[in-house]
């Protein structure tokens, strides 16, 4: 499959879907995480400024400790001592934020252990010096003052450690801050510009889609009712099988050729073989099972009773087709075939009835070439000798009636003849052979050399070609119309004869269809004889048509119907034009390749 074939597939979209979702999802958990990281330094820095703002306030309530003390020791006065039990309060509230502040987090927990030893330390040196100063051992005081200065020395040294270290992570994670910050909103653009591409995308193919599937509505729109139309026309219906759900989808038409109203029974195969002729369920049910069996369905002809109770020839036919989503489904249409079988049960009767006509015209042919010819031949034999030896015994009455009979006589040998030759030229039996027409040519003027003689006739002809033609039909073609001119040639004027012949096409000759073989040779005879009326230029081609008396020329009116059976049998063409005292043209034309 071609690449710009596979992009326009189903197939192609739903991979481009999948890895859309995918770089999506991908970039949304980067995203995700830097939002989440960016939280994290968020966080971390407000966590070092409450840290710092802790360490500020327990260095303020340990030094407010400080100053109680030594206002209750210089003056013994007890209110000295609220601000430092407050700041008592105060830095355990503030130790416990700290070690919040600092629980679970990547820091050194050791300052804080440290600075809280020290402030209990500094705080027992404070009860000690209260304690003492109650006992007005004040020695003992100032030697417990020393050691708290010390102590105070020590703690301010923490906690301006701990304060630096707050200092400098909360550069590095001011820094983390930013560039997170910074980093974050590209990640989010990246994944609105890519969610707005796939959704112009996604809104461009699908109003792509939903345009071509508009057109492919509209098409299948009228193709089905182009269907529908034809079905009428054709007078057919479609159904189809379902094969994986065994269902059934019946046409309009379908219902309208059992004689029912489209959709008035559920189509399921059961209700259709409640229609089937009681004769042919079981040719029926065969070929449904041959469908299931093998999810084809050969074509086979059947009856129906349709609803009316009308008997009805049927014809079924079924192909199995696989959809784009891999159903199979067996799709097929049903004919109504009761008027091409009605005419082909009328072809076969009246070819039943052809056939006994022509046994019957065989007989006619037999008694004609044997029982009728030999009572003529003996009529004539005898009409022989009494005209040889009683001729003179005779009236001259009887002598007139003798000629007469004479004449009758070789009449009807004639009809016979000619009658013969018209049933030899309509019998099934033509073999075609290869056959140089001037041998048949010069056949039929050997034939008719008395005639030529006698008339003293001109025959010119070109030189003829060589055909597929039945030998003795053509010559009788030529024997007939030769014979015709030198029959209706004029009194006294011999007759001249011209036979000229041509390689043409059927499209450039008028009088031959343009929907047959498109080369032919195209003989013309003509002569300078009698002629005739161009009205009767179709006429003369029946049989036992006459222009003439038989008193004025003899003849049967068979030979030009003659000349008509064997051009039909050659698969050609023959016409007639005449003109009065000018003369007559006789035209056929042969295929070239018979």
């Amino acid at each position: 499959m071609k690449l710009t074939e596979f992009i326009k597939t189903p197939l192609f979209l739903k991979i481009v879907f999948v890895i859309s979702i995918a770089v999506i999802f991908f970039i949304s958990g980067i995203t995700y995480k830097h939002l989440s990281e960016l939280s994290d330094s968020s966080d971390e820095v407000s966590r070092a400024y409450e840290m710092t703002l802790q360490l500020e306030k327990l260095m303020s309530q340990i030094k407010d400790a400080e100053t109680g003390q030594r206002g209750y020791i210089i003056t013994k006065d007890s209110t000295f001592l609220e601000p430092y039990t407050f700041a008592k309060l105060r830095i355990g509230t503030s130790f416990t934020v700290l070690e919040h502040l600092t629980n679970n987090k990547q820091l050194p927990n050791d300052n804080l252990q440290l600075l809280e030893k020290l402030i209990d330390n500094r705080l027992n040196l404070m009860e000690k010096s209260l304690q003492l100063s109650k006992e007005n051992r004040y020695a003992e005081i100032q030697a417990n003052l020393h050691r708290g200065k010390a102590t105070m020395d020590s703690i301010r040294q923490c906690i301006a450690d701990m304060s630096d270290l707050e200092t400098k992570l909360l550069s590095i994670r001011q820094e983390n801050y930013k560039n997170n910050f910074s980093i974050t909103p590209i990640f989010i653009y990246i994944v609105i510009l890519i969610g707005l591409i796939l959704t112009v995308l996604a809104f461009v193919r699908i109003n792509r889609d939903l345009t071509e599937l508009q057109q492919t509505n509209n098409q299948l729109s009228i193709a089905n009712e182009s269907g529908d139309i034809a079905e009428s026309v054709g007078d057919f219906g479609r159904w189809e099988w379902n094969i994986e759900k065994n269902t059934y989808r019946f046409s309009d038409n379908f219902y309208r050729l059992l004689g029912c109203e489209p959709g008035s029974f559920e189509p399921t195969l059961d209700n259709f073989l409640q229609f089937i002729h009681p004769e042919d369920a079981k040719h029926v049910h065969k070929a449904i099972d041959l469908m299931q069996e093998s999810n084809d369905l050969p074509p086979f002809n059947y009856r129906i009773v349709s609803k009316t109770g009308e008997i009805r020839h049927f014809k079924s036919i079924g192909k199995l087709v696989t959809t784009e989503s891999g159903n199979n489904v067996l799709i097929g249409t049903t004919s109504d075939i009761t008027e091409e079988y009605d005419i082909t049960k009328n072809l076969e009767e009246r070819n039943l009835e052809l056939e006994r006509s022509n046994k019957e015209l065989m007989a006619f042919n037999y008694v004609a070439s044997h029982d009728l010819q030999e009572p003529l031949r003996k009529i004539q034999t005898f009409i022989s000798r009494l005209n040889d030896k009683e001729k003179t015994n005779l009236s001259d009455n009887g002598k007139e009636y003798l000629e007469r009979i004479i004449v009758s006589s070789d009449r009807m040998r004639s009809l016979i003849d000619d009658l013969l030759q018209f049933s030899r030229s309509n019998k099934a039996e033509k073999d075609l052979e290869t056959t140089d027409l001037n041998s048949l040519l010069e056949n039929a003027k050997q034939e008719l050399s008395s005639k030529i003689d006698e008339k003293k006739a001109v025959i010119i002809s070109d030189h003829l070609p060589i055909l597929n033609v039945i030998p003795f039909q053509i010559q009788q073609l030529f024997t007939n119309i030769i014979g015709n001119s030198i029959k209706y040639s004029k009194e006294n004027i011999p007759p001249q004869i011209f036979i000229s012949v041509a390689k043409v096409k059927a499209s450039s000759e008028e009088q031959i269809p343009k929907d047959t073989n498109d080369n032919y040779f195209k003989f013309t005879i003509s002569d300078n004889g009698i002629g005739f009326e161009q009205e009767y230029a179709e006429k003369i081609f029946v049989l036992f048509n006459r222009l003439h008396n038989k008193n004025e020329y003899d003849g049967t009116g068979i030979g030009l119907a003659i000349c008509k059976k064997i051009i039909d049998n050659h698969k050609g063409f023959i016409f007639a034009k005449g003109e009065p005292n000018v003369g007559s043209v006789f035209t056929f034309y042969l295929p070239t390749d018979l």
